[in-house]
């Protein structure tokens, strides 16, 4: 039995989390496995019934889990609620808490839908490559931070922090990661200005040394924006800080088409936790046109590195692509002269191709 806690959140969340339920008791159902499913709140939701965005029951139910399941937190409902009350400062406690230092997001365009991106089909095709992020610490974390009022009214200050620990377990991720695809580590940094990025420089080129047959290559952080828009085809896997790595991932989404296509994994000693990287769009919030598909590929990440079920991942992912293939897609990233299905619809045609699974095709596509 394989414990997951599924934490729906606001908006959408409760939508695209009931759909990778059902995925995830099709994948126990064809493999012969059992999962144990355990709900928490989170968010916005947890600030109006609990008080609090990260409830301590919640924080429990992740600490005895084998993998815990997001969908997507805050809202305008709550923007005006002190820091401490913000839907987002529970996600961030709870990634602090858990010690979910390394967020890894797969950017891969799919064929079926390269019209989808605002980019030119010749520019996108064949893009393939990860941004490891770090995720519990920098200019998210640091402190002093605050705001007072001060001679020129109000002042406000937050505070970029790395250890060369902390800096150098993110970098270590990133190169093993590197083995297992193509070799080439870009880290991502602004040490033309930052003290923290001349450091997170040097440890890259230590770290280096002890991965002679990963090659290595330094990118200005705005030089990076420019080259994904640019060129995403040179990179494989991408690693640094967390802010620039928050802003660098939702700008690859572009690259594929939609933040309804993006998965992410956040990874630590403990349970990981995965959530798709788009936010919880609340003007969209039951109407049941959310597109699942990157929280059934963070189900495929969930079953890959949480759970080492790596052949069931592989058909949750092959089951993704024939979908697209077959030219289902929700309004997101459905073109003019498409038709848009709804989230149930797209998750039921996910699960039946899932049945169907054909296994000659296992691991062509990574």
């Amino acid at each position: 039995m394989m414990k997951i806690t599924i934490l729906a959140g606001d908006g959408i969340g409760p939508e695209i989390t009931r759909e990778a339920v059902l995925l995830l008791e099709e994948v126990a159902n064809q493999f012969g496995h059992h999962f144990d499913f355990q709900y928490g709140k989170i968010g916005g939701i947890a600030v109006d019934e609990e008080g609090t965005p990260l409830p301590e029951k919640t924080i429990r139910l992740c600490q005895e889990s084998d993998a815990i399941l997001l969908g997507a937190v805050g809202g305008p409902k709550w923007d005006h609620e002190e820091p401490s009350r913000k839907p987002e400062t529970g996600l961030l406690q709870l990634r602090k808490t858990l010690q979910l230092f390394a967020n890894l997001r797969p950017v891969n365009v799919f064929p079926a839908i390269l019209d989808s991106s605002p980019l030119k089909p010749e520019v996108v095709n064949g893009a393939n490559f990860l941004i490891v992020r770090e995720l519990t610490s920098g200019l998210y974390f640091g402190k002093p931070r605050g705001r007072k009022i001060g001679e020129l009214g109000t002042e406000v200050i937050d505070t970029l922090y790395y250890s060369e620990f902390e800096i150098e377990r993110i970098l270590r991720q990133a190169f093993e990661l590197a083995r297992l695809r193509e070799k080439k580590v870009t880290s991502v940094d602004k040490a033309n200005v930052l003290e923290s990025s001349r450091l997170w420089r040097e440890t890259a080129e230590r770290v280096a040394e002890g991965y002679p047959d990963v090659y290595l290559e330094h990118m200005l952080v705005d030089n990076a924006a420019m080259q994904l828009i640019r060129e995403p085809n040179q990179f494989d896997v991408i690693v640094t800080e967390n802010m620039f790595g928050d802003i660098l991932s939702d700008e690859a989404s572009m690259i594929t088409g939609s933040l309804g296509m993006l998965p992410s994994a956040s990874l630590g000693d403990g349970p990981g936790l995965y959530e798709p990287v788009h936010g919880s769009a609340p003007d969209i919030a039951g109407l049941n046109i959310a597109n699942p598909l990157a929280t059934f590929a963070s189900v495929a990440m969930l079953l890959k590195y949480s759970l080492q079920l790596t052949k069931e991942a592989d058909y949750v992912e092959q089951a993704i692509e024939k979908t697209l293939n077959e030219g289902y897609r929700t309004k997101d990233i459905a073109t003019d002269k498409e038709r848009s299905y709804t989230t149930q619809e797209i998750g039921e045609v996910v699960r039946k191709h899932l049945a169907a699974r054909d296994s000659t095709t296992i691991g062509v596509k990574k």
